[in-house]
């Protein structure tokens, strides 16, 4: 994979649908998302103007999941409402051991001694939700989940500060296609109800016919009403190290030792929604609770001054 300097044109329809010979979501996405996906190993590499990384997977596995992610029939890992014309997919990927490591490019702007930035973990687990229109397959929203259990991280300060540089190099191109995205985003979306058809009956569970209102009720329960992004690490030991005396043959000399400093969290949670509007409601967050309404408060009057000044001018 290569960073780009500009972003890339939407991909469109999906090439599933494409091949199929179809415009809307049915049999042949039902059958490529309903695989059962093993690799025994998996390396991407990644190549960007200041740094190069690589990632590496092992026992890497990818399957369907109902919306309370536990594997089940494969009529159950979706929810499809004719009315809005939208379905959602659930999918989980799991794996054994996941090898994270970058360097800084020769012709990057980092220093010129720099350190390799590494990180080994165990098991970990990423959840994917999937709002999709039934007419054309483009993705309408979407939830992603990163999981990880306990996790040990010795940095030094030149590692830190290569992955702030790297992370900088970063933001630039991310920033780029975030503000494609929000340009191509409609205003508002009118859902056409699809006609009736055979895709209808994939998405009836077990046990009866559900009603209309039912199956509302149960796709408003596990919607997503915008896309996001999340990070959860149940334990994280953070080592930073000061390794400047190892750069320095006189450090010793004078008695000038590196220190070193250990960080704890516990149950870390980062929660990113980049497409959410200002003034907008936040009650479907992930993590909401009261103490958010008054800095909803102080948004929403932050909003409308703004808009105030704007009219004037």
């Amino acid at each position: 994979m290569r960073t780009c300097e500009e972003p890339r044109p939407p991909n469109g329809q999906s090439p599933i649908a494409l091949a199929a010979g179809q415009s809307e979501y049915g049999f042949a996405e039902k059958v490529v998302e309903g695989m059962f996906i093993v690799v025994n190993s998996i390396t991407i590499k990644i190549h960007s103007k200041a740094f190069h990384a690589s990632f590496e997977l092992w026992q890497l596995q990818g399957y369907s999941v109902n919306p309370n992610w536990q594997q089940s029939d494969l009529r159950l890992t979706r929810i499809t409402d004719p009315q809005r014309g939208e379905v959602l997919t659930f999918k989980e990927l799991t794996w054994q051991t996941l090898r994270i490591e970058a360097d800084a490019t020769d012709n990057g702007d980092q220093d010129p001694v720099t350190t390799p930035l590494r990180l080994i973990t165990n098991q970990g687990r990423i959840q994917i939700s999937l709002k999709r229109r039934t007419k054309d397959c483009n993705v309408v929203a979407s939830k992603l989940m990163f999981l990880l259990d306990d996790l040990l991280w010795v940095l030094t300060d030149s590692q830190l500060k290569a992955m702030m540089k790297y992370a900088e190099s970063l933001s630039q191109a991310m920033e780029k296609s975030a503000q494609q995205r929000k340009s191509l985003a409609p205003e508002s979306v009118q859902v056409t109800p699809p006609a009736p058809s055979a895709q209808q009956s994939w998405a009836q569970p077990f046990g009866g016919t559900p009603s209309p209102s039912s199956i509302g009720q149960y796709f408003d329960k596990h919607d997503m009403k915008e896309s996001s992004y999340h990070l959860l690490i149940s334990r994280l030991d953070l080592h930073i190290c000061d390794d400047s005396h190892s750069r320095d043959p006189g450090a010793f000399k004078h008695g000038m030792l590196g220190g070193a400093i250990q960080l704890t969290f516990r149950r870390m949670a980062f929660d990113c929604y980049p497409f959410h509007r200002a003034g907008d409601a936040c009650k479907h967050w992930v993590r909401y609770s009261e103490a958010m309404e008054t800095r909803g408060q102080w948004a929403q009057k932050l909003v409308g001054e703004f808009q105030s000044k704007m009219e004037k001018l």
